[in-house]
């Protein structure tokens, strides 16, 4: 297969978890690259940005006939697919999360009735929370089987997709990455006194407010922080449980320290402005909103579960604090307040990594690399 520029249908849902935020991402790196891409969802993602000609975006419509309890999503994709691949002419189609984009895309290839060679990306819930539902797993099995090449974000969630399916052969870790040039250090002094008025420290966390995120776990670790010190906590995203957030930020009369903004497309603006970025998720398959933090130097506080320790080096560029230990989170965040030499070193580092191990450039070559081995006769 010689070099040539192809043309990607690139599947994802367009919310801010990660596994949009990745799509858009291998989007934008594919784009620069020179390939053709042609980004189905049913809105545009969050983190679309601008115009860029080499990235076409196509909405699916979905039919709000009485008789569908259920808008047929799937079936809709699927037929939306085959249209753009036969106009377009597409190489191959790259879809994240494999419910049900996997099945759609499978179903598309059988209706154009030529090979349409179908890459899934795991990223997580597909596999922990989704996939192991009894009314998807036989299906779920039967995508993967039959996707021509299969990656995951971390060894974690491919230890997972084992023990869950049996499919670890074949499946290749390309872990997610940052953009190192958009999310850097160096706040802007207006969005830094937004929060910090005498530059007392600040403290941020990032999440869509699952359950899975836990994110009153974040609310309950400042409040310790925060009983020595003046501090300011910052929680970007929305979601189930925001409202429980808020009360038990009323409750433990902090609510005056804690800011609340809602979903924010430009994190990198904000993440800059924090000092400790906290993230007890009862599991992550990466942790790319932890990853963002470390490229903008912010030191991570986080959960020693799923795929973060293959991103975090406990004591090094952040710290990984015990499911069993969870109350210490907020005493290990106020001890790297106190230290402020050892802070710096450790921002240092959490950039660094960021930068040298899970760079945009060489991740997104590994991407086009699996693209380029699927079209091999």
């Amino acid at each position: 297969m010689t070099d040539r520029p192809l043309k990607i249908g690139v599947v994802c849902y367009p919310t801010f978890g990660g596994s949009g935020v990745v799509a858009t991402e291998v989007c934008r790196g594919m784009a620069d690259r020179g390939h053709e891409i042609h980004l189905l969802s049913y809105a545009p993602p969050a983190r679309l940005g601008g115009f860029d000609q080499n990235i076409h975006l196509h909405e699916v419509e979905v039919s709000s006939y009485p008789l569908f309890k259920y808008p047929p999503y799937d079936l809709a994709l699927a037929s939306r697919l085959a249209e753009i691949a036969d106009d377009a002419a597409l190489d191959l189609v790259h879809v994240h999360y494999a419910i049900p984009h996997t099945v759609a895309a499978l179903l598309a290839k059988e209706i154009l009735g030529r090979d349409l060679p179908v890459v899934t990306t795991l990223h997580g819930t597909d596999i922990t929370v989704v996939g192991q539902d009894p009314a998807y797993k036989r299906v779920m099995r039967w995508a993967l089987r039959n996707s021509d090449a299969v990656t995951s974000v971390s060894e974690y969630l491919k230890e997972r997709t084992a023990e869950v399916f049996g499919l670890d052969e074949g499946i290749q870790v390309i872990p997610n990455f940052v953009d190192s040039e958009r999310f850097k250090p160096g706040y802007e002094r207006g969005i830094r006194t937004c929060f910090s008025k005498h530059d007392e420290p600040v403290l941020m966390h990032v999440s869509n407010f699952r359950p899975v995120k836990r994110a009153i776990l974040a609310i309950e670790a400042f409040s310790h922080v925060v009983a020595s010190r003046p501090a300011t906590l910052v929680m970007v995203g929305d979601g189930p449980d925001r409202a429980a957030c808020e009360r038990r930020a009323q409750k433990l009369g902090i609510k005056d320290r804690v800011r609340f903004l809602g979903a924010q497309s430009d994190v990198q603006h904000l993440l800059p402005a924090a000092d400790l970025f906290l993230l007890p998720s009862e599991y992550e398959s990466f942790g790319l909103a932890a990853l963002e933090a470390m490229a903008c130097g912010v030191v991570p506080v986080v959960t020693d579960a799923g795929g973060l320790p293959e991103v975090i080096r406990d004591g090094e560029d952040g710290v990984l604090v015990p499911d069993s230990e969870m109350d210490r989170m907020g005493a290990v965040a106020a001890s790297l307040l106190d230290d402020k030499a050892r802070l710096a070193r450790m921002s240092a580092a959490a950039r660094e990594a960021a930068v040298g191990r899970f760079g945009r450039v060489s991740v997104v070559e590994r991407y086009e690399a699996v693209y380029r081995s699927v079209l091999t006769p």
